[in-house]
């Protein structure tokens, strides 16, 4: 009896144990390992080429985190919005690395994966290319291993308006005003509120980051050019050519969307061009009665890299020397080691910032009076 009621009491103290310890609730559901629908997609058209970009998601609908992710439908449809994928135009594998970072879910729904997928639209502008208003939308759909989504992401669209092929025979020039850029322009028929544009790009070459160097609009055929004067010298640069469609719609933002690209066209920066040759020298002499001097004055010369001139002079029949020791700063000179009976030619050079002369200007005689 003793033994029957210990065990009784052992049997009660662990059912008190297991209430104390939990509460009975109502089942939870298993989840259903649908991959929450990207919210970021971005379009961006180059070309007959739209390049898509989304974040993989990393959590469920049900906030759980993602363990299989299956493929990944494209899906596009021209001129209307998207009810449901359809047809996909593609399907694209998880990310190799996928698994790699979420197999631990160590990062799971803080780290961001991203992937990505390009479309080619050539037929698209091929039909709809004239109607600046026709435009594709796409969304992505993303699967779980069992091939069920939770529905599209968001939508973007892209207009299909014609883009221009890249300049023909894109070459580049170095002078001393700058680097020339020429191409072959086109004569092109414009569809109603369509502008066509030529652009050059230039890149250091130990950069990918392109500088827009100038544009001009695509209204004529044969050869067109600009110059760019705003890079440095010294040093090398890449150059490339691309065209740009702008569409016009009133009482909308315009629409811009890029043609392809020429190939690279490389320009070594050195400078070897000297300044402009000054010009308008006058020599004038002063002195009478004391010691004399010649004065002599010409017009400035504008090369932003200008750093002064050198003067040189003269006898008749003689070879000319330089009569500066250090660079003239301004657009003048005096000359004091002159000698009575004697006339003497003067001609000036611009120098710049990296010692290049210029060709001597036009001669300026003028002659010492006798009797100082």
């Amino acid at each position: 009896m003793k033994l029957f009621q210990g065990q009784l009491l052992v049997a009660v103290a662990a059912l008190a144990a297991l209430a104390g310890c939990a509460s009975i609730g109502p089942p939870v559901p298993p989840s259903l390992e649908l991959p929450r629908p990207p919210s970021d997609l971005r379009a961006v058209r180059k070309g007959e080429k739209v390049t898509l970009t989304w974040t993989v998601p990393s959590l469920t609908t049900d906030r759980q985190s993602v363990r299989y992710l299956g493929q990944t439908r494209i899906c596009r449809r021209v001129e209307a919005a998207l009810a449901s994928c359809g047809t996909p135009v593609a399907e694209v594998a998880p990310p190799a690395d996928f698994a790699r970072d979420f197999a631990s879910k160590k990062d799971a729904g803080t780290k961001k994966l991203g992937a990505s997928y390009v479309d080619n639209i050539a037929l698209e502008v091929e039909v709809k290319g004239q109607d600046p208003l026709a435009t594709a939308t796409y969304a992505v759909d993303v699967l779980n291993r069992n091939w069920r989504s939770a529905g599209l992401s968001n939508q973007v669209r892209v207009s299909l308006v014609e883009t221009l092929p890249p300049p023909a025979d894109f070459a580049a020039r170095l002078t001393g005003q700058g680097a020339v850029l020429s191409w072959m322009g086109q004569a092109v028929n414009s569809p109603q509120g369509v502008r066509f544009r030529y652009r050059v790009f230039r890149r250091l070459e130990s950069s990918q980051q392109r500088t827009l160097v100038g544009e001009l609009e695509a209204d004529r055929a044969g050869e067109m050019s600009l110059t760019d004067q705003s890079f440095e010298w010294e040093k090398t640069y890449y150059y490339h050519a691309d065209t740009l469609t702008v569409i016009s719609q009133a009482g909308k933002p315009d629409v811009s969307v890029e043609g392809d690209d020429t190939p690279e066209v490389k320009v070594v920066a050195h400078d070897v061009f000297p300044p402009a040759v000054p010009a308008g020298l006058q020599a004038v002499f002063s002195g009478v009665g004391q010691q004399g001097f010649i004065d002599l004055v010409w017009a400035p010369v504008t090369d932003a890299d200008l750093d002064g001139y050198n003067v040189y002079r003269r006898e008749e029949g003689g070879a000319a020397v330089k009569v500066n020791s250090e660079l003239a700063k301004t657009p003048a000179f005096r000359d004091i080691q002159v000698e009575p009976g004697k006339k003497y030619f003067y001609s000036v050079s611009a120098v710049d910032v990296r010692g290049n002369e210029s060709e001597r200007s036009e001669e300026a005689g003028e002659s010492v009076p006798g009797n100082l």
